[in-house]
């Protein structure tokens, strides 16, 4: 269960409109409209390609399957809370995830983490068998009653640890894990069936990368793909965890934007990444951060989430150097260039919020700013955000430190 949105609209959350409880009449889908620009504008532009991924999630309600009073929220690009500290997935990774997975009619799928049940739901349209496992007990059980009354007849729930995977099942044609393993769990590779496709978030807690296995002569081939952020996988995976997120000293990963492993033109550590590209043009070192957009409203911006204990860490620093060319403001008055903290408490709910901008004013040659932020009490984790969020024009960032003040 993905951690973040388009984050984007995360603290949306704090100021929720309360939406209608009934579903939608029969015959009636007051949400189509919505469903199919989510579609059109965070989907299929965002390079999902695949025909039948894109079918079925112009069909798949999402509103149902998130609580009622964020429906209307549902078809924006962004994780929403669904209690239990597990969220909603965005579309665009539900969408990545599936088309990764490549599906099948005739296939078997075994998916790890069925939260909410929109990603089981999605495959449900797509592949003849799908198996999910939830380990925690009072949110299978309610997304168990809600798969069986939304008549998704070839979903099979269980509630239990997915480390294990289910045996009884296996083996898999594909396997999609929904919450982040630091590795690999032995049982799914055992149960992957040959010539099988596997996609997992993995990494550390807030470190994590989309990683593509496929089985080959027994072996597992690896393809590592993009960063992203999800819920950590519980139960046995969490006691083997060997790296631990050190909520005390918090810090951001790859500040200069120099790591790129796999040489995809994109900064390592950093998450769902829009609009943005490595550049040359550096303030310090060989690389720097690099966002252009011509579209009014489109997203261009990264993510990159971190543990902090505001009980013992009351203040951070936030240091960032930048420059800017052309830029205008976005649609609304949300859509505006800048650095925004977002943090959440130990349930994983949205608190508070920090913003520096909006720069709206060009900066046509390299400049260092920095600024000291308080950490409210409550917070146990945080979601920078940074970008031109909206708005349009070109914009550099380089040397973005995050540094606790004791």
């Amino acid at each position: 269960m993905y951690r973040t949105d388009a984050l984007i609209c995360l603290i949306t959350l704090t100021t929720l409109i309360t939406a209608p409880e009934a579903l939608h009449a029969q015959g009636r889908d007051r949400y189509s409209a919505d469903r199919e620009r989510m579609v059109e504008e965070f989907i299929v532009a965002e390079g999902v390609e695949n025909p039948r991924v894109v079918e079925v999630m112009r069909n798949v309600p999402r509103h149902l399957f998130v609580k009622p009073e964020h429906r209307r929220l549902a078809y924006f690009d962004q994780a929403l809370d669904i209690g239990f500290k597990q969220t909603i997935s965005p579309p665009f990774i539900v969408a990545y995830m599936t088309e990764t997975l490549d599906p099948q009619p005739e296939d078997k799928v075994l998916e790890i983490g069925t939260g909410s049940g929109y990603q089981a739901a999605v495959l449900s349209g797509l592949v003849d068998e799908v198996y999910t496992i939830e380990i925690v007990e009072p949110l299978g059980e309610r997304t168990q009653r809600l798969l069986k009354r939304l008549e998704y007849e070839n979903v099979h729930c269980l509630i239990g640890d997915g480390y294990q995977g289910w045996p009884e099942h296996a083996p898999f044609d594909k396997i999609i894990v929904t919450c982040s393993p630091e590795n690999v769990p032995q049982p799914l590779i055992e149960q992957l069936k040959e010539g099988g496709r596997m996609i997992v978030p993995l990494g550390e807690r807030y470190q994590q990368v989309f990683h593509l296995f496929e089985k080959v002569d027994g072996e597992l081939k690896q393809t590592e793909l993009i960063p992203t952020l999800f819920v950590p996988m519980t139960g046995q995976m969490e006691e083997l965890r060997k790296v631990k997120p050190d909520p005390l000293n918090p810090t951001l990963a790859n500040t200069g934007f120099e790591i790129d492993s796999n040489d995809d033109g994109l900064a390592d550590s950093w998450h769902y990444q829009r609009r943005s590209s490595l550049s040359e043009d550096a303030f310090r070192g060989e690389k720097a951060l690099r966002f252009e957009n011509n579209e009014p409203g489109r997203m261009a911006h990264i993510l990159q989430g971190l543990p902090i204990d505001g009980s013992q860490v009351p203040r951070v620093n936030l240091s960032w150097a930048m420059k800017s060319q052309n830029i205008r403001p976005g649609q609304s008055t949300r859509e505006l260039p800048g650095i925004t903290i977002y943090f959440f408490d130990s349930k994983r709910i949205p608190i508070d919020r920090v913003t520096m901008g909006p720069w709206l004013a060009d900066q046509a040659d390299w400049k260092e700013f920095s600024r000291a932020i308080d950490v409210p009490r409550d917070a146990r984790e945080a979601i920078l955000q940074a970008g031109l969020n909206g708005a349009t024009g070109v914009l550099y960032l380089d040397e973005l430190e995050l540094t606790p003040l004791r």
